[in-house]
This record gives structure tokens, C-alpha cells and sequence, in this order.
């Protein structure tokens, strides 16, 4: 007899079709199966959502298509997969095909069947060894760490973990991860927002797990490994083999059957939140996760969010007693937070980088054979090259914005669309030979230090070694373990970085961190710059005295410095005492008088277009044509406007913002404004339209 399966299809969200489609099969398929199946002219890979004896009511057996086949010795996904999924695609407003599809590794969709078979047969070939546990010695637990493992494991709720930097909350991770896989086939998903992060973790977790769970137990997912790799993981995690995933926000939808911890370290970071495709939080969809998996409890399995910078919207979710905070303000050894030194450059000399109370400063733990960090989160040598003759600038002519100047390689390059040039020998408009760099980024510094540093010995009289890490310095393979390793060993005396140097690293002998121009920060337009730069400066102090008894035997307490022509700014005052719990209840009394976000509730519908009017068009007649939907009422809906960057590889991009004090209201609103935004795409003003997207709870505006 037939069968008629539901199949979830690759659809975009714009198409009109429908979320599944139904086929024929000659088989009864169990929900979560993947299949092959025709779609238009293409054969593609599905997941069968459910299932009937029955035709379809409104199709004849000839109107359906037949599964081509079955993905053999692969199980079904899980009902509870299927149904993150599902939320996911419904709550950021995409097809459910797109999200199911895009959560799954590319490989797995590009094989064929036999390509498929000889993948499978591989990977069940590579079973591990016989294992026999060993025993391992675990750090001694302080007082804090002890008390929250036992909050910890009575928790009814999502867990907030606010604990300081260095205060050992990877060794509480490690001891959850533990206890979660006491149970027979258990499995942990542990989340960290950036690449970068994953090394140090993998390393920990590795040397504690492998000896109790052999080689296999722990794999990574995330989207610096090739596509081999990550199929290699997907299914191990899938079948049950792997027992931990550490991954960024894309682990979020690894296939974990038996997962029973999920751990989402520096839960703040902007990074969770997706900026392409299905544009997902992967931090709120690891709560969702963890809130609907059925355990041998019943119960939802525990999921820690771990920060010493808390994001807004968790803290106040704390505060309404929806999630359980967890303290731990005392690092480990009993070391000291960095102090903090507000540099005013209004009295330092004029035209000064690096002020000389930071420089001599700087001399002194090098001298004393401590390291320095230097954050400047802006990479190349100079953000812009300028003719004084006739004030050309080193524009991108495919977008709104200036080409950087690097000059390790002689290039003008724009970092939104690539485009690459060699540097002029003279201004292309006025033949002026005399173009220079204006303003300073990570190349600049690094050389402008070097200098400064050239008479200055290490305590074994050698020269002071001074290293750049950044998305250039690290694009090649391994060239990020090698500078960590570098710093860790003490070859390098001086870091100069962006932003991927302040998160997570757990630096043993950095005695002092500073930041040269934390300004740009404080004024910008967006409702939560504040909030990412109080995050910032914090998370970068806490890499500063890490090691208690390295900072001990050093005499000298560890600073952070913050060089400012603001030093009286209310962000500045309140990092000065390490007061995050005052910083949030202040930022939270100013978005309760604005209605913003998590006091109220956003989306935005973002338009890319040849012109910026077509752009803008599409935007104002959905705007307009929206009057009458349902919960019309109880939303606000702005003109549209261009982004702060308008275009991007020729491509105009403009932007509309919605708002609601309810988010059952939002949600309901912008799945009923959905086929007004596909009808609105055809209309003739929008012309030049390329696509659309609705951005939920979107991370800046």
C-alpha cells in the first residue's frame, strides 16, 4: 500500500509555498526520516514531517511525485528536533524548510546515494576503541563553585551564572557536564559565541573527558571546519557517539538525542545572534531547547548562561524571577580585579597614541616580566587615505564606506565587500604624492609600539616582542593557536588586538590590559552601544591578573587602563567600581521610559534593492498596506529609513522598524503581514527589489 509523507523542502520563505509537501512512498516513513525527493527540475533532501494511508484530499495518487530514497542506516531526527525547528521558523519568521534544511551540514544535502553509502560505511568503520576509564584529578572546588553545582542541580529554570571573570565558572561547566553524563548515553551541548573560543575550550574538555570517555567523546561543530569535518560531527553527535558538542550558535541545532546539559558560555555576545538566512538568536533557542526535551524526569533538561557581563535581557529575566541567578563575584586564589586607570587625554600632549602615564606603565611590567594587551577594535593600519590637496578619500566605489588602508600588504580594502586595490602611488584625482593614513587600527599600533619599545628590554635582556591579533594576523590555518601558544609561553610581551582578544582567553601572566580609544563607542546612535561597550571594557579587564599567585609574587595590583576625552561618562564611573548590577538596573529605568527592548519588542524588515527608492518603496507600501491586518493596532510601525551603511557591493540596502509592548501581539502581527510583504514585492514602485528579510529582536537598529 502507499504511503502519503509530508517532506519539509528547501522553500525560501518569499515563495508561497507551503511549509512541507506531500510525495508518495512505497514505505511507511517515522517523522525526522531523511529522503531525496524531486522539487521542480532538482532532486533534493528532505525531512519527513509526518505522514498518511491516505492520499492527500485535494491530490490524486498521479498528482503526487515519489520519494526518490531513503538516507539507509541514518535514524530519524527526534521529535524534539523537529519541534525547535519548527519554533525557530515561526517565531523569526522564516520557512520551516529553510531553517530545518540550513540546520543540517552541507554535505549531507550535496551527496548522492552511493556517495552517501561509501560516507556511512566510513564513518561506522572509524568506531573507537575499547576505552577504559581512568582516573582523573580535578581542580579543588571553591565555595562559590560548590554552592552553585548544588543550586545547580535542584534549578527549575534556565540558570543565569553571573559570575566575574576568573572566577572559575569553566571548571562549574566541566563539573555539570560530569554529572549530566552519569546517565547512560547522556550528551552535553556547550555553546561559545565566537571561532576563536573553541581551542582553549576544546582543550579543557578534552584533557577532563577523554580519560573517563575515550578519544571520540568530544567534537566540535562550527563554521571554520570543512565541510567533511562537520558531517563527521553531525554524525556522531546524531548516532549518539559523541557525548559533548562544543560548538558556536549553529551547535545550537546539532541532532543530540540524549541531551541533558546545554551551557552557553559569555551568553551576552552579539555573536549568538545569526546576521544572515534565518536570522535566529541561538542563545534564546538553546532555552527554548532545553525547556521542551523530555528526560527520564520529565522534565526539560538544565541550560547555565554563563557571563560576567550578563546581556540586558537575561539580567532582567533574572530580575522577574524567570530565570534563577546564580552568583560567583570572587576569583579563583583569591585574586584581585584589575583597577581601573581613566587616562583623560584632554591633559596628555597633543597628538599623543599612547600617553605617557600608559607607556612607562607598560615599561614596568615588561620589566617585572608580565604581559600587556592593547585593545583597539579597529583592524589595518588606518581606516582611510586622504589627499590634503583636494580631499579625495579612499572610498569603495561599490559601497558607502571608506576602503581600509593595510599596510603590511600595500592594499586599499573595503572589509563589507572585498574590494581589493593596490595603494595609489599618487591621489587618483589630483596627482598629489602626498596621501596619508588618518586615523590609527591594529597595524598601526603595532608598529607605533614597536618603536616606542625599541630601547626597552625584557627582564632577560632581550628586545621587547610586540604581536598583533586580528582577523589578519589569524586568517590562516593554525595562526591562531600559534599566537595563543606564543602568549602563553611568554614569547610575546605586548598583545595589541580587536575585540577577540578580551573574550574568554584565559591569559595567566597579563598584568595590565588598555584600551586607546574606547571612545568611539560611547555616542553612537544604536539604544545598545552602551551596553557592548561596558561589556567590552569589562570582559577585556578580566584577562588582567588571572593567575592570583603570578599577580601575588608581581607585588602590583593589575590595572586596566581606559584612554578617554570623556573620563566623567556615567559608563566610565560605573566601570570603575565593577558595579554591572547598578550598570543594568540603570540601562533598564532608561529602555522602561523608551519602551525598548526587553521592556518592549522589535523587528525589522530590512530591503535590498538596485536604488535606495525601490528599496524604501517596498518598505512604505507594506507599511501601508498593513492597515487593517489583524493587531495593526497594537504595533508601531517608522518610515523606512537607509541603514547607517546604505550600500554594499552596489546593492542598496534600507531598513523599517516595528515595535509592540507585547511580543504575542509582534509575533501575530508580522506572521499576518507576511503575504502583504510577498504581494508588495510585485508592486511596480518596488522595482529593482532584490530580496527581503524580517529580523526578530535584532541585535542593533
Amino acid at each position: 500500500m502507499p504511503y502519503w509523507p509530508s517532506v519539509i523542502v528547501p522553500t525560501p520563505a518569499h515563495s508561497g509555498v507551503g511549509a512541507a509537501l506531500s510525495y508518495r512512498s512505497e514505505q511507511t516513513l517515522a517523522p525526522g526520516s531523511l529522503v531525496r525527493v524531486p522539487l521542480g527540475q532538482r532532486t533534493v533532501l528532505g525531512i519527513v514531517q509526518d505522514g498518511a494511508d491516505n492520499a492527500p484530499a485535494n491530490l490524486s495518487e498521479a498528482q503526487t511525485k515519489s520519494v526518490h530514497a531513503v538516507l539507509a542506516g541514518l535514524p530519524p531526527l527526534n521529535v524534539e528536533w523537529l519541534q525547535l525547528v519548527q519554533f525557530a521558523a515561526r517565531y523569526y519568521q522564516r520557512s520551516l524548510g529553510e531553517v530545518a534544511l540550513g540546520a543540517l551540514p552541507a554535505a549531507l544535502k550535496d551527496l548522492d546515494e552511493a556517495q552517501w553509502a561509501r560516507r556511512l560505511k566510513k564513518h561506522t568503520a572509524q568506531k573507537p576503541p575499547a576505552h577504559e576509564p581512568q582516573t582523573i584529578r580535578r581542580p579543588e572546588l571553591s565555595a562559590e563553585q560548590a554552592q552553585v553545582l548544588a543550586d545547580l542541580a535542584h534549578a527549575k529554570q534556565p540558570v543565569l551564572l553571573f559570575g566575574a571573570t576568573g572566577s572559575g565558572k569553566t571548571e562549574v561547566y566541566l563539573r555539570a557536564a560530569e554529572s549530566a553524563l552519569q546517565t547512560p548515553g547522556a550528551q552535553v551541548l556547550v555553546m561559545v559565541p565566537e571561532i576563536n573560543l573553541t581551542p582553549q575550550l576544546e582543550a579543557r574538555f578534552r584533557e577532563r573527558f577523554e580519560p573517563l570517555l575515550g578519544p571520540a567523546a568530544v567534537v566540535c561543530l562550527h563554521s571554520g571546519m570543512t565541510p567533511a569535518q562537520r558531517l563527521g560531527s553531525w554524525l556522531s553527535a546524531h548516532m549518539g557517539q559523541a557525548r559533548i558538542v562544543l560548538g558556536t550558535r549553529m551547535a545550537v541545532f546539532a541532532s543530540l538525542p540524549n541531551l541533558r546539559l546545554i551551557v552557553v558560555d559569555e551568553e551576552h555576545d552579539p555573536s549568538y545572534k545569526s546576521q544572515d538566512g534565518a536570522r535566529y538568536s541561538a542563545r534564546d533557542l538553546a532555552i527554548y531547547r532545553a525547556q521542551h526535551i523530555t528526560n527520564e524526569r520529565g522534565l526539560g533538561c538544565p541550560v547555565v548562561l554563563g557571563s560576567a557581563t550578563p546581556s540586558i535581557e537575561s539580567w532582567h529575566a533574572a530580575e522577574q524571577g524567570r530565570y534563577q541567578r546564580l552568583h560567583m563575584p570572587t576569583r579563583m586564589g583569591g585574586g584581585a580585579l584589575p583597577q581601573w586607570r581613566l587616562l583623560d587625554m584632554n591633559h596628555q600632549p597633543k597628538g599623543a597614541v599612547i600617553a605617557p602615564p600608559l607607556l612607562s606603565a607598560m615599561q614596568d611590567r615588561i620589566a617585572r616580566g608580565e604581559q600587556c594587551l592593547v585593545l583597539l577594535n579597529r583592524r589595518g593600519y588606518a581606516p582611510v587615505l586622504s589627499c590634503h590637496a583636494c580631499d579625495w578619500k579612499s572610498s569603495c566605489p561599490n559601497c558607502s564606506a571608506y576602503r581600509v588602508f593595510h599596510k603590511f600588504d600595500r592594499t586599499l580594502r573595503c572589509h563589507h565587500c572585498g574590494f581589493t586595490e593596490r595603494v595609489p602611488r599618487a591621489c587618483p584625482d589630483c596627482g598629489n604624492l602626498d596621501i596619508a593614513p588618518v586615523g590609527r587600527g591594529t597595524e598601526q599600533i603595532e608598529e607605533h609600539l614597536n618603536a616606542l619599545f625599541a630601547d626597552v628590554r625584557r627582564p632577560d635582556g632581550g628586545p621587547v616582542r610586540v604581536a598583533r591579533m586580528d582577523a589578519d594576523s589569524t586568517r590562516l590555518k593554525g595562526s591562531l593557536q600559534a599566537q595563543l601558544d606564543a602568549l602563553h609561553s611568554g614569547e610575546v610581551d605586548v598583545l595589541v588586538g580587536t575585540q577577540m582578544i578580551a573574550k574568554g582567553h584565559d591569559f595567566r601572566r597579563i598584568g595590565l590590559v588598555a584600551s586607546i580609544n574606547a571612545d568611539a563607542a560611547l555616542f553612537a546612535s544604536d539604544y545598545k552601544a552602551p551596553e557592548r561597550l561596558f561589556a567590552l571594557l569589562m570582559q577585556a579587564a578580566g584577562r588582567a591578573g588571572r593567575d592570583a599567585a603570578f599577580a601575588a609574587a608581581q607585588g602590583v595590583a593589575c590595572e586596566m587602563w581606559v584612554q578617554t576625552w570623556h573620563p566623567t561618562h556615567a559608563v566610565f564611573q560605573v566601570l570603575k567600581t565593577h558595579d554591572y548590577p547598578r550598570f543594568a538596573a540603570e540601562q533598564l529605568a532608561e529602555r522602561a521610559a523608551a519602551g525598548m527592548p526587553p521592556l518592549g519588542h522589535q523587528a525589522l524588515v530590512r530591503a535590498d534593492a538596485r536604488t535606495q527608492d525601490a528599496a524604501q518603496a517596498f518598505l512604505n507600501l507594506a507599511a501601508a498596506a498593513a492597515d487593517g491586518l489583524p493587531h495593526r493596532s497594537g504595533v508601531t510601525l517608522y518610515p523606512a529609513v537607509p541603514l547607517t551603511i546604505q550600500r554594499v557591493a552596489n546593492v542598496e540596502r534600507a531598513q523599517l522598524l516595528v515595535e509592540s509592548a507585547s511580543r504575542s501581539t509582534l509575533q501575530r502581527f508580522l506572521h499576518a503581514w507576511q503575504s502583504t510583504l510577498l504581494h508588495t514585492r510585485s508592486a511596480p514602485q518596488a522595482k529593482g527589489l532584490l530580496r527581503y528579510a524580517v529580523d526578530v529582536d535584532p541585535v542593533s537598529v
